[in-house]
């Protein structure tokens, strides 16, 4: 499988699904990811202005609506807080799981997920093998799913653990799961003070799934202090993070398989994926 180029499902502000979809597939693309999902309703569904899918609802229904708009689905994201304590409101292990399942029934290899950002002082008091502890400890039983299920979790750079190479391995040790890789994201790592060349250098095996961001110049300041964005705001090749290297990196290591644009506006994705598709990806 060649390298392909995806689009991040919200990139129509208040909008449901469907526009988002119908607009990226005017905008010429085949893959999309599921973004932004839940358990349960969303009374935005209902009412017309959130595009976030139930991770309760039939998943085929989802697979039809994709694919209605000519779609493919890349991966599920299900970026997580994990450090946390667990608690009913708080996206975790069960979310995960959902998504798993949802994800095996529908053919979908790749679910995305994260430690995320504390929120509590019991996340912020934790000591680094805490953390690690409890990363192992909320992703065990989504990992024991995911192998008899068929997909792969990923872990994507997007917190203080997952953006440090050292950390990311611990986990990946405690972890000790054949059913658990790494999304790159080129963004996140670079914002959190992460070198990606290094990165892929040391994941090489790992790396299943990429998502793509640049970073302009005057974040560099903010570098190691931010840990994860949700979308970049500049086409790829016109920042500092080096996405050509990085590119040729991956083709190095043999990388094939989806890639996700994460980047904001119709006219940066689209300057975005032609200069992924110059690079020798494949829209």
């Amino acid at each position: 499988m060649p390298m392909t180029v995806g689009c991040f499902a919200l990139n129509q502000p208040f909008a449901t699904l469907d526009p988002q979809l119908a607009n990226i597939a005017a905008l010429g693309f085949h893959w999309a990811d599921v973004t932004d999902n839940t358990d349960g309703a969303c009374l935005g569904n209902e009412f017309g202005f959130t595009a976030v899918a139930s991770l309760d609802a039939n998943p085929w229904d989802l697979k039809r609506r994709f694919e209605a708009h000519g779609l493919g689905i890349s991966s599920y994201c299900a970026h997580a807080n994990l450090l946390d304590p667990t608690a009913p409101w708080r996206y975790g292990t069960a979310q995960i799981i959902k998504a798993v399942r949802a994800a095996a029934a529908i053919g979908v290899k790749h679910v995305i997920t994260t430690e995320g950002d504390p929120k509590t002082a019991f996340g912020h008091g934790l000591t680094d093998a805490e953390a690690i502890f409890c990363i192992r400890e909320k992703l065990h039983e989504p990992l024991r799913l995911a192998e008899d299920s068929g997909v792969k979790l990923l872990l994507e750079p997007h917190g203080k653990y997952t953006d440090c190479t050292a950390h990311l391995e611990a986990i990946l040790d405690a972890c000790d799961s054949p059913a658990l890789g790494i999304n790159l994201d080129t963004g996140n790592l670079w914002l959190g003070g992460g070198e990606p060349l290094e990165f892929i250098a040391r994941f090489a095996t790992k790396i299943e799934h990429v998502h793509w961001k640049d970073m302009p110049a005057d974040m560099a300041e903010q570098r190691g202090t931010l840990f994860g964005c949700g979308m970049a705001v500049i086409p790829l090749g016109t920042g500092v993070v080096g996405i050509e290297p990085i590119f040729r990196a991956l083709q190095g290591i043999g990388f094939e398989g989806h890639t996700t644009l994460e980047i904001a506006g119709d006219d940066a994705v689209i300057a975005s994926r032609e200069y992924l598709v110059a690079l020798g990806a494949v829209a």
